[in-house]
C-alpha cells in the first residue's frame, strides 16, 4: 500500500501540473480554527502559555483562502489534517487531504476537473462506469420519500422511525440541519456511487458550510460533495467571498457550539481580514487521499491504506 500511496501522491501532482495549478504549503498550526459544530480540532499552546491556543488545522483551507485574496492564483495541497473525533473504519485522526482551488472556477468547472482528476486516478485500478450528478433535493427525495426543503422535522422523525432509526429523534431533536444531516447519512448516502464516482451538488441553504448561495434560488447553496461506494470522498464549493456573510456564520456556528456546550473557538479574524481585502471568484474542493485509497483498491479499512494507524501509532 506504501507504493500504491506514492504512485497515487505522484498522479494528482502531474495532473495539477500539466494544468499549472501551483503547489502551496501552509501552517499545520494556527490561531484559529474552524468553528463548525460538527468538528473539534486538536489545540496546544506555544510555550506552555494557554492564553494563546494554537490548533492543529482540520483543513488548510482558511489560510489557502489567505494565499488565493493575496492573488496566489489557482493552487493546490497534499498535506496532513487532524480531527479529534471518533476513529474506525472511515477515520483516523490524522489524515492525508488534498485540497485545490481554481480562480475562475464556478460549480460546474470543479465538478468537471474533479471527474477528470478521479477518473485518471481510478484507471488501471479499478474500472468504475461513467461518472453521474444529482441534486441534493431529488437524491433524498427518491430514498426518503420527503423534500428536504418542505418537510416538517415531525415528518422526518416519522420516516426515521420507519426505518429502525428511533434513536434520531433524540439526537437530532428540533434541529433541522442535523436531521438532514442524520437522515442523508443514513438513508441516501449508502445508494450513492455504486461503482461509479456520484457527485451531489446544491445543498440545502441550512447546510452552507462555506458556500455561495445559488443564484435565482437563495433555498439552496452551491456545493457538491462526491461519493464512491457509499463512501464521501471530498467536499467542494463555489467560494463564499462576502465577508459578512462568513462572519454571520461563525456567529452561528459559535451560538450552536454554546448551546451545546462544546468548546468555543476565537472567530478566524485572518480569514475574515482576506475575505475583506476581496477573495477573487473561484470553486474549491478537498479529498480524503486515505478513503480514495481505500475505495480504489477495495480495502476494508482506512487503517490498512496507513503505514501507522491510530491507535498503533
Amino acid at each position: 500500500m506504501l507504493r500504491r500511496r506514492a504512485e497515487l501522491l505522484r498522479k494528482i501532482r502531474e495532473f495539477f501540473a500539466e494544468r499549472e495549478v501551483l503547489e502551496v504549503e501552509t501552517p499545520l498550526f494556527s490561531h484559529g480554527t474552524v468553528t463548525d459544530p460538527h468538528l473539534s480540532a486538536f489545540s496546544s499552546c506555544y510555550g506552555g502559555n494557554p492564553e494563546h491556543p494554537l490548533y492543529l488545522q482540520t483543513s488548510p483551507e482558511f489560510a489557502m483562502k489567505r494565499l488565493l485574496a493575496a492573488g496566489s492564483g489557482s493552487i493546490y495541497q497534499i498535506c496532513k489534517a487532524f480531527r479529534n473525533e471518533e476513529h474506525g473504519r472511515y477515520h483516523n485522526p490524522e489524515f492525508t487531504l488534498l485540497e485545490w482551488y481554481r480562480a475562475g472556477f464556478g460549480l460546474d468547472e470543479l465538478i468537471g476537473e474533479t471527474d477528470a482528476l478521479l477518473g485518471s486516478l481510478s484507471e488501471g485500478i479499478r474500472p468504475l462506469t461513467p461518472s453521474e450528478q444529482l441534486d441534493y433535493r431529488s437524491a433524498f427525495l427518491a430514498h426518503t420519500g420527503l423534500d428536504p426543503l418542505e418537510a416538517s422535522t415531525e415528518e422526518f422523525a416519522g420516516c426515521a422511525y420507519r426505518h429502525g432509526l428511533p434513536e434520531a429523534a433524540e439526537i437530532c431533536g428540533s434541529d433541522r440541519p442535523t436531521w438532514l444531516d442524520f437522515l442523508f447519512s443514513h438513508r441516501v448516502q449508502p445508494h450513492l456511487g455504486r461503482d461509479r464516482f456520484t457527485f451531489v451538488r446544491d445543498f440545502p441553504a441550512i447546510l452552507p458550510s462555506l458556500a455561495r448561495l445559488k443564484p435565482g434560488d437563495e433555498r439552496l447553496v452551491e456545493r457538491v460533495e462526491v461519493f464512491l461506494d457509499g463512501m464521501e470522498l471530498g467536499n467542494g464549493f463555489f467560494e463564499l467571498a462576502d465577508p459578512q456573510e462568513q462572519e454571520r456564520r461563525f456567529d452561528r456556528d459559535i451560538t450552536a457550539r454554546t448551546a451545546a456546550g462544546l468548546p468555543v473557538p476565537a472567530k478566524d479574524f485572518r480569514l475574515l481580514d482576506a475575505l475583506e481585502a476581496g477573495l477573487p471568484d473561484c470553486a474549491g474542493i478537498a479529498i480524503g487521499v486515505d478513503r480514495l485509497l481505500l475505495a480504489l483498491h477495495r480495502q476494508d479499512s482506512i487503517a490498512q491504506t496507513l503505514a501507522f494507524p491510530y491507535p498503533v501509532a
